[in-house]
């Protein structure tokens, strides 16, 4: 039951229900009215809010409601949660009033909660434009007076900047109101309030200031561990306070408001000043933006711009006033500690740091000294005669210590006089008190006058009783011990402000008096951060009185902006700590930004015990503090330098760095002279200097006096490394002297104990003095400068100089100044003024130059223009430093200059104006370049200074490789060029040279590929530029270790190079650190020097030695239809050499540039390499030996195509075939002559009108007749031109070419590029008499060319050439070809350009034009426009100008593949023009050459260059293209040809037939001998194509690749070798019987003879009849071979041979590939064979390495083996091993004599894969008992030998010998031609049951005179010559003894000359090896029994294959024992 509500109840329940009511009404009420003003809270990043709260804690509901902001929480709890919203603020009242100054604004709060009360309704903006580059703007009151700071600098302005000179303009924002600070250069806007609102309160003033950037620096005083600010929400308290220096937050002594903002790399930055001394924090946000909150007096800022930082600080101090000029000794080292231990403590002290001779000008006293800590006494009545000695005696300083507090003690005169004037800071109850180090103090009021007037009388009075030089002053923040706990500071505003900044303690009285204390200008809250400014503004007034004519010095811990002008700064009391040490960089930095640059720490550190090591390198440091003073406090070790032992490692280094900051005082000197009168900073960051630089933004680690000495300190424990940053400039090491190679970039650098990095900047001139222990006796000694040039070898400096003491030296102008200049070689020190004379008669004596790349010489000093010779001179050439010492006549006061030549040698000379070799003096000069009249052949007159180009920076070395910025320098005025200054037209003459205008900023990137490959590129960072598109085989990323390297490379930079150095040898390979880099968008240049003069490459040129003359000859590069001629570029481009070293070693570099280009090379020796576009990508391979240059380099670039076996056999060609009969009667001749023959050409005959893929009527039947020769073994070759015709109305090719776009076309059009070349109109005669020019203007069609770079070229292509195999509308037409020969290719073109001309002059006559052929009509001669574009396979346009140089390489793969895939075969591509890769794909002949002696040796030449640049398959046209050949040279060439791996005779129409058959019989039958030899070694030779393909070794080789320590054969261009075992020594000029060959250290075997012996490396002259050329077998190898026979087709069936040419340690070994000969990829698919051979201790081993060919149902058949140099004793067994069987093989002979061995195999089946050992052992000749048959055995040279299906006779002749026994003659029948005089008569002789004793075979030959018809009779006896000691014979002439008889009748039809006649038995001699027969020779063996009597000499017979027929000689033979 519910029981009534009492009275109580009910009363309660209504008072609660109305309270309800009226809270739901008063938040209707609420709501109602703020629905309006709701936050705008858009979507603000994180990094733009502005924290509404000022770092307090609130909730959600309070932000929002109770403030109005933004909410959104983060997990980042330093970004605020509760922000601004964007309708916060004041808004302008009634627009903006413009006023003299500026203008002015009333602003009117907006409706928005108040955050901390009494917020100001209406405010004033106030702007000023006070200068050009400073901008004021002041928000004040409206209404009420507000406290200003009162600084005299800061007087009212009156000034009226006009506002058309002003770097700035302003936009101002009505609502709310914000204000834009514009930097009129670049419209950027430096600053804007919009960011956040404008705060303006009584207590709570806040403005936010959003920035361009992130780079600030300044605001202080705190400990910031780095100089520039982290950006990410950090706030930092400014409020003077007593507080140990820390990390973190923490406010500290002094109160700085200034910042400054780098904006960019430009270097434009401005600074912001906010007059402001209330207690505040400033905020740093990432937006960028900066807050500053303040709790009193105005906002009042400014803004200064500068274009660079130090601008902005000059721009600053104008304002708040810049520094004081210290006397001199306040430059001196310092002393100080507190508590000494008294005055013998102190004296102590001072005599040791004296007798260790410690450079030391000052000693300090700390409180110790007073009596009582009190102001103004001492404790010790010694201590003014101590202070009295330190002046007198030792010339030392004494400065003694202040503190704020005053004793209050009514006997304590300071205190009472204090009182009578009522100085002191007034509090409720009279004067503060607080509590001091005497005790309870009372503080002076320094904003009261008549304080100022006390302070003074004090120091006087004080003055009096003891001296002293200057003043620290200490406690001044004021700063105030803690009290008791009952005493503290009233409850109210001002103690406790609603808002109180994140200051320590956040208690604005902490440590200090309260903030109601009353000063005479205004309350401590305002004025508490000025005291230590006032203080020190007093105590500067008071020391003027005492020192009148002297500058004072003044120590003050508290500061504020303008302190500088009065006081130097400590960084307080630091601890020793590591961290300390660190943290003093930044804050010193600091200060000299505040404008107080004579600031330092405590050396050593204030507090905790010194470790040696961080005291030593805190000296080591300290010494280039401005302010360097070592202080520790009470309690702690001593840590003065002697303290550690007068000869410890600390003193040491202490005196060593103190010496050096003597030595540069005057520099330092100078510097504080800068900051006094021009406001620059002494010790100055970084980024001030290289603000272009983002890398020195941060640095915080090192810093620099000045602009030009660089400190780099260590700063960490333990260590003796430092990474240091370099800045982009020349540094020069203070130790050497020497630049440091390390420029913009972070490098390690060793620093020991006792060593710190000291630099001296490029550009910079020092002024030193000789150093002694104090500053006086320092001013005594004689001058100097150091010189550090730059990259103009300039410099420039200044000196200031007076007595280093006097007050007004400066505004009295009493002072030298000296202005120091170096520029053109002379040395310029003009006095700007000189109003000081030094009472020391001071001399500059001793001057260094660093930086004189060059030696200079005549070194002349003038005086007041009187010249004198200077002798003292030293230059150190690894230092490139000058030293001049003792000079007496250069007085301080006198102006002075000294000058010096540069010499420069002719070998150092690089052209400067190689565009122009007749430039006039003027032109160079213009350039800036040097000029010196020569008539030395090839020297430029005018040539490059050494000044650089660029510089390189940023060096980073990764274990990869390096990264390097190059940057352009400023081009400089010429030393050299002394001249009067250029006259307008002059000057613009040189900025309009086309070659000047270079890339400014360039990197360099090394890449270490492999451990014998780098690369190294150099390109445009930032404009991508055309690069090479051919791919190259490099690691994708780099492989191999560091220590295996072959190479080390160093980036040289002063000036830039690059330095590859061989390691195993130090041989310096590469050194680009020369004059005349270049970078410019049409012309690149770069020098090297080389390791020596042996240099191989560059192509194709014609080169009449192998070796590069590198006197100064320049060759061009591009691509170009010439025949070859002297220094013409012909068809391909090769910028690849390969170097020797003067060890032998070997290298090899790739320049991958496809623009035309010339290289240079001169005696120095050095190469030149200019280009005219793309980059410069270098590639380097480092052997070492010249064979692993050529193999590595194909490695990169790609391996040599794999050429079929048949493209081995001798190929004939002829440009002017009539028609197909005339090619089929051809190869009847050819078949008749049994002339061995495998691959017929044919050139644009075949075509209608010359029209690719087309067929002349003329042949209509060749496709037959193709068909018909390839049945008997042959094979075809058809020429292809690239160029399209156009005027064609069926003609597919073209149609489709269109369709499929192919063709090259004009950029940005779809017109094809017309040219002319081969293709005839259609429908019109030719007349073939006309001159080329009118045929081709009359006749030739218009013609496309195919742009080969494109992929649907490619594809079309392939098409067309499979048309022209297999014609699907006429079969009959099909030509079944087996390669293409791919011509005209450069492209070439009959007319310049296209058919209308060419439209971009400056790419088909580039700014420089290369020595090219065309050099005089421009790059399109004879091809196309430079303007013509291409599309690469990515689908990228690209010029002509630039792929001009591919267009055959582009080709050529295409080619390649089509002929692969329409013949199912391996095929052969012979192309013209060539590129590096080229090889990969096609071989290469040598061009249109001529029919003349010269080109046989330009010929060997030509194939060794291609040898290197990969490409084996090459050779020239044998005989010559044009012109007609003549017999003997035809016959010797087609001897040299035999021996070309491509072997082709080749002619053009008009000339005469030259093939083998166009002569007469006799040449038919040299040219069948020798291609029979080369058939014979077409085994050897298709395995060096083999290990070309497979390991990219050459196969025409020069001697210099096998004997590359013989330095003989690096200048042998004459012979050549085929692999390493065949050395050819051809005849290569007319009317030469005889060859002086080389014989590098080997032994080696005549092939004709087989005979051997030793060389020791010697040349020999060798007979070499006309129808003979000399082969040599190398000992040590193995040489597989096969039977000759009409093709490969059939030679490949013949029995193979192998030839063992043992060396003189019995051994050898070779190789051998077999395949089919020509499937596609047989290596790549492991379908072949392949073994190794080895011979030693007489034993042949044959071991397969690979077999997947060869096998019994697929045998390749070994017939013989043949071992030379066996020992002299005859073979007695031959065990061969096969299938794993031994078994004795009788069927072999040796000779003791000839020391051969010759096995013959042909009896049985020998598949060389199973044969695996051939075992020789010497004893008693075996006398056989078995029928053997001899057949050639090894054809020589000039066999007439034919095979057993192809015999060969001539006609019969008898020749009877009258002996006395019965001799069997056989005759051998012959048919003979009509031609032929040749016979022959073989006389063979049976002998059966000899036991004949003799001793060897004798020949004898007998020659006529060569030029009639003669007879040589040879006789072949096995007699020995009558009368031989110790044989016994029993007949003179013996059946048995007489074994041959040749006649041959000789010569040919046409005459030649005269033949010595040669014996052929011989004794022994050196050259028995390599004497040659006159004829044929027979090699006859009889088993005979020989008794030796004595020693039989060596003798030399004739190969038996040099008769007509084949001899027989069966000998049944017993075995007779001896």
């Amino acid at each position: 039951m519910a029981r009534n509500l009492t009275v109580l109840e009910v009363l309660l329940i209504t008072f609660f229900l109305i309270v309800l009511a009226i809270d739901i009404f008063l938040l209707i009420l609420v709501f109602d009215k703020t629905s309006g003003d709701a936050p705008q809270c858009p979507e603000i990043p994180e990094s733009e809010r502005i924290d509404c709260v000022a770092g307090q804690v609130v909730t959600e509901e309070v932000c929002r409601l109770q403030y109005k902001c933004c909410w959104n929480t983060v997990p980042n709890i330093n970004v605020p949660w509760c922000f601004f919203s964007r309708n916060w603020g004041y808004e302008v009242s009634g627009g903006l009033k413009n006023i003299s100054t500026g203008f002015t604004a009333e602003l009117k709060r907006l409706e928005t909660p108040s955050l901390f009360g009494d917020d100001i309704k209406e405010a004033l903006l106030t702007a000023e434009y006070q200068t050009s580059n400073r901008f004021r703007f002041k928000i004040t009151d409206r209404h009420n007076t507000r406290y200003e700071v009162p600084h005299e600098n800061i007087n009212l302005f009156n000034g009226n900047a006009k506002t058309s000179d002003l770097s700035y303009h302003i936009k101002v924002t009505n609502k709310p109101f914000s204000i834009k600070i514009i930097r009129s250069s670049n419209n950027r806007v430096v600053l804007d309030t919009s960011i956040g609102p404008l705060q303006f309160a009584e207590q709570y003033l806040q403005l936010s200031l959003r920035l361009p950037s992130a780079n600030v620096y300044g605001l202080g005083e705190h400990v910031h561990q780095q100089y520039r600010h982290d950006m990410n929400w950090k706030t930092w308290p400014i409020f003077t306070r007593d507080a140990t220096p820390t990390q973190g937050p923490i406010n500290l002594y002094g109160a700085h408001t200034f910042f400054l903002c780098l904006e960019d790399t430009s270097g434009a930055s401005f600074g912001v000043f906010l007059m402001n001394s209330n207690a505040m924090e400033v905020t740093l946000q990432p937006a960028p933006a900066i807050t500053y909150r303040t709790i009193g007096g105005i906002l009042d800022f400014y803004v200064f711009l500068g274009n660079t930082p130090e601008q902005v600080v000059q721009e600053y101090l104008k304002l708040v006033g810049r520094p004081f000029l210290p006397s001199y000794w306040n430059l001196g080292f310092q002393l100080s500690r507190r508590d000494y231990g008294g005055i013998n403590g102190l004296e102590e002290v001072v005599n040791r740091t004296l007798k260790a001779e410690i450079p030391y000008d000052v000693q300090y006293s700390d409180i110790d000294f007073m009596d009582g800590k009190k102001d103004f006494t001492f404790e010790s009545s010694s201590l003014p005669d101590f202070a009295k000695k330190l002046h007198e005696q030792h010339g030392l300083k004494y400065i003694i210590i202040m503190h704020t507090g005053i004793l209050r003690n009514s006997s304590y005169q300071p205190y009472v006089n204090g009182n009578k004037q009522r100085v002191w800071i007034l509090g409720d109850n009279g004067f503060v008190l607080g509590q001091g180090y005497p005790g309870q103090t009372v503080f002076p009021d320094y904003t009261n006058p008549d304080c100022t007037e006390w302070w003074t009388k004090e120091f006087q009075a004080f003055h009096t009783n003891m001296s002293f030089d200057g003043v620290w002053i200490e406690m001044d923040e004021v700063s105030s011990f803690p009290q008791d706990s009952d005493h503290g500071c009233a409850k109210n505003r001002l103690n406790f402000p609603p808002f109180t900044p994140r200051i320590l303690d956040r208690v604005l009285f902490s440590r200090t008096l309260c903030m109601d204390a009353e000063f005479s200008g205004g309350f401590h809250y305002d004025v508490h951060s000025l005291y230590g400014y006032l203080m020190a503004r007093a105590t500067d007034s008071a020391m003027k009185k005492i020192f009148p004519t002297k500058r004072n010095f003044i120590l003050s811990r508290s500061t504020f902006a303008g302190s500088g002008k009065f006081a130097a700064h400590w960084l307080g009391d630091n601890a020793a700590t590591w961290d300390d040490l660190r943290w003093s960089i930044p804050s010193i930095l600091e200060f000299n930004l505040f404008g107080i640059p004579m600031v330092g720490a405590n050396i050593c550190g204030y507090t905790k015990n010194v470790t040696e090591e961080l005291c030593k390198r805190w000296m080591q440091l300290g010494a280039f503090y401005p302010l360097s003073r070592n202080h520790n406090g009470p309690g702690f070790r001593d840590q003065d330098p002697a303290a550690f032992g007068e000869d410890s490692q600390l003193v040491n280094s202490s005196k060593y760095y103190l010496n050096l900051r003597y030595f540069l005082l005057p520099y330092l000197y100078t510097l504080f002279y800068r900051a006094h009168t021009r406001g620059e900073t002494v010790a100055r960051p970084l980024v001030h200097e290289f603000y272009q630089d983002p890398a020195t933004w941060d640095v915080h680690e090192q810093f620099l006096w000045g602009p030009g000495l660089l400190i780099t300190p260590v700063l960490y424990e333990g260590v003796d490394r430092v990474k240091a940053y370099i800045p982009d400039a020349i540094w020069y090491d203070f130790e050497t002297r020497a630049a440091i190679q390390w420029k913009k970039q972070l490098v390690e650098i060793l620093m020991p104990c006792d060593r710190i990095g000291v630099y001296f900047r490029g550009g910079y001139i020092f002024p030193t003095q000789k150093p002694n222990t104090t500053t006086e006796t320092s001013r005594k000694n004689s001058l100097g400068l150091t010189i550090a040039l730059d990259h103009k070898r300039e410099a420039k400096g200044e000196l200031y100089w007076d007595d280093g003491v006097s007050a007004d030296a400066v505004t009295k102008k009493e002072y030298i100044l000296y202005d120091f200049s170096v520029a053109s070689n002379h040395l310029q020190a003009n006095i700007i003024t000189n109003n000081y004379t030094d009472s020391d008669s001071l001399i500059f004596t001793d001057i260094i130059i660093m930086g004189m790349d060059k030696q200079p010489t005549n070194f002349i000093a003038s005086v007041e223009n009187i010249p004198t010779s200077i002798l003292s001179v030293q230059y150190n050439a690894s230092m490139k430093a000058v030293e001049i010492c003792n000079l007496t006549n250069l007085a301080l006061g006198k102006n002075f200059s000294i000058k010096w030549d540069l010499p420069v040698s002719d070998l150092e000379k690089f052209n400067c104006y190689p565009e122009n070799s007749t430039a006039s003096e003027e032109t160079c000069r213009q350039r800036g370049c040097l000029w010196e009249h020569t008539t030395a052949p090839g020297v430029p007159t005018c040539f490059y200074d050494t000044i650089p180009k660029y510089s390189a920076s940023n060096i980073q070395y990764l274990p990869t490789g390096i990264t390097t910025d190059l940057t352009h320098l400023t081009a400089p005025k010429s030393e050299r060029a002394a001249s009067p200054p250029q006259p307008p037209s002059t000057a613009k003459a040189a900025a309009s040279d086309p070659l000047s205008v270079e890339v400014s900023s360039l990197r360099l990137r090394v890449i270490y590929h492999t451990e014998n490959m780098l690369q190294f590129k150099i390109y445009d960072p930032t404009n991508k530029r055309y690069e090479v598109p051919v791919p190259l085989n490099t690691p994708p990323s780099p492989v191999g270790s560091p220590e295996n390297r072959l190479y080390d490379v160093k980036i040289q930079t002063n000036p830039f190079g690059i330095q590859i150095r061989r390691k195993s040898s130090n041989t310096v390979i590469w050194d680009s650190q020369l004059p005349g880099f270049t970078f410019n968008d049409r012309f690149l240049s770069i020098s090297t020097r080389l390791p020596s003069q042996y240099i191989y490459g560059f192509g194709e040129s014609e080169h009449t030695s192998f070796r590069r003359n590198i006197s100064w000859n320049t060759w061009g590069m591009f691509a170009r239809d010439e025949p070859p001629g002297y220094k013409k570029n012909s068809y391909g481009v090769h910028p690849y050499y390969m170097g020797l070293e003067e060890d032998g070693s070997a290298h090899g570099v790739l320049l991958l540039n496809s623009n035309a280009m010339d290289v240079t090379f001169q005696p120095t020796p050095a190469l030149t390499y200019r280009t005219t576009g793309g980059i410069l990508d270098f590639y380097m391979v480092l052997g070492p030996t010249p064979e692993l240059v050529a193999q590595q380099y194909t490695e990169l670039i790609g391996r040599p195509a794999m050429v079929p076996y048949w493209a081995l056999g001798f190929q004939l060609s002829r440009y002017g075939y009539q028609n197909d009969n005339e090619i089929s009667d051809l190869y009847d001749k050819m078949m008749a002559a049994q002339i061995p023959y495998d691959v017929q050409h044919v050139d644009i005959d075949y075509m209608d009108r010359k029209l690719d893929f087309t067929l002349s009527t003329h042949f209509q039947n060749l496709g037959p007749l193709i068909e018909k020769m390839k049945k008997n073994g042959m094979r075809f070759i058809l020429i292809l031109d690239p160029a399209i015709s156009g005027n064609e109305t069926q003609y597919l090719p073209f149609t489709r070419g269109q369709e499929n776009d192919v063709f090259i076309k004009w950029p940005n059009t779809s017109d094809i590029v017309w040219g002319k070349v081969w293709p005839d109109l259609p429908n019109v005669n030719v007349d073939g008499s006309l001159d080329h020019e009118t045929q081709v203007k009359r006749f030739r069609a218009h013609v496309a060319f195919p742009d080969f770079l494109r992929n649907s070229t490619a594809a079309w292509w392939k098409k067309e050439i499979k048309e022209l195999y297999v014609n699907p509308r006429e079969p009959a037409k099909s030509l079944k070809f087996d390669g293409l020969w791919i011509d005209m290719n450069e492209p070439s073109n009959f007319v310049d350009g296209s058919v209308r001309g060419c439209h971009d002059e400056t790419l088909n006559n580039p700014p420089y034009m290369p020595h090219l052929e065309s050099r005089a009509k421009g790059l399109s001669s004879k091809t196309l426009c430079m303007e013509s574009e291409q599309i690469l396979a990515d689908g990228s346009r690209v010029r002509h100008y630039d792929v001009h140089n591919l267009y055959g390489w582009s080709q050529t793969r295409p080619t390649y593949e089509a002929v692969q895939e329409v013949t199912g075969q391996r095929g052969v591509i012979i192309t013209r023009s060539t590129f590096p890769s080229s090889g990969r794909w096609g071989g290469h002949w040598l061009g249109d050459n001529t029919a003349s002696w010269d080109q046989l040796k330009k010929s060997i030449i030509g194939m060794m260059e291609f040898s290197l640049f990969g490409i084996s398959y090459t050779g020239a046209d044998i005989c010559g293209f044009f012109g007609d050949a003549e017999f003997e040279m035809c016959a010797r060439w087609m001897q040299l040809g035999a021996f070309y791996p491509f072997s082709r005779n080749h002619n053009s129409i008009g000339t005469r037939r030259q093939d083998p058959v166009a002569w007469n019989s006799t040449f038919e039958m040299y040219s069948r001998n020798v291609l029979r030899t080369r058939y014979t070694l077409l085994p050897y030779l298709y395995t060096l194509m083999h290990k070309a393909h497979a390991e990219g070794s050459t196969v025409v080789r020069p001697l210099l690749h096998e004997f590359s320590n013989d330095n003989t054969t690096w200048d042998i261009d004459h012979q050549f070798m085929l692999g390493p075992a065949i050395l050819i020594s051809p005849v290569i000029d007319s009317g030469i019987f005889e060859v002086l060959a080389y014989f590098p250290r080997a032994r080696w075997y005549d092939y004709s003879t087989e005979s051997g012996n030793m060389s020791t490396g010697e040349w020999r002259c060798l007979e070499a009849p006309l129808h003979h050329i000399n082969l040599h077998i190398r000992g040590g190898y193995i040489v597989p071979w096969q039977e000759p026979a009409m093709n490969t087709n059939s030679s490949r069936q013949k029995f193979m041979g192998l030839t063992v040419a043992l060396d003189d340690n019995g051994e050898a070994k070779g190789q051998m590939f077999w395949d089919d000969g020509q499937s596609i990829d047989t290596y790549e698919n492991g379908n072949y064979f392949l073994a190794n051979f080895t011979a030693a201790q007489n034993i042949l081993h044959i071991q397969t390495i690979h077999n997947k060919y060869l096998s019994d149902s697929n045998p390749l058949k070994v017939g013989y083996i043949k071992i030379w140099g066996i020992n002299s004793t005859y073979v007695s067994q031959v065990t061969v091993t096969y299938d794993n069987k031994q078994f004795m093989e009788k069927n072999f002979w040796s000779d003791p004599d000839k020391q051969t061995l010759t096995i013959q195999l042909t009896d049985k089946i020998i598949s060389l894969q199973n044969l695996t050992e051939v075992t020789w052992i010497y004893g008693v000749p075996i006398v056989s008992t078995t029928l053997m048959t001899t057949t050639s055995l090894h054809p020589s040279t000039f066999t007439t030998e034919a095979t057993t299906s192809e015999t060969i006779t001539t006609s019969s002749t008898t020749t009877s010998i009258i002996t006395a026994s019965t001799i069997n003659t056989t005759s051998a029948s012959t048919e003979s031609t009509s031609m032929d005089s040749v016979t022959t008569n073989t006389l063979n002789i049976t002998t059966v049951g000899n036991t004949k004793t003799t001793t060897s075979i004798t020949a004898v030959s007998t020659i006529t005179n060569a030029t009639s018809v003669q007879t040589t009779t040879q006789v072949i006896s096995t007699l020995p010559p009558v009368g031989t000691p110790g044989i016994t014979t029993t007949d003179n002439v013996s059946l048995t003894a007489l074994t041959g008889f040749i006649t041959t009748t000789y010569p040919p039809d046409t005459p030649t000359h005269a033949l010595n006649s040669t014996s052929m038995s011989t004794e022994s001699t050196t050259n028995a090896n390599i004497t040659n027969m006159v004829t044929g020779v027979i090699t006859m063996y009889t088993s005979t029994t020989t008794t030796r009597t004595t020693n039989t000499t060596n003798r030399t017979t004739m190969d038996a294959s040099a008769t007509a027929s084949t001899l027989t000689a069966n000998t049944t033979s017993t075995a007779v024992v001896p």
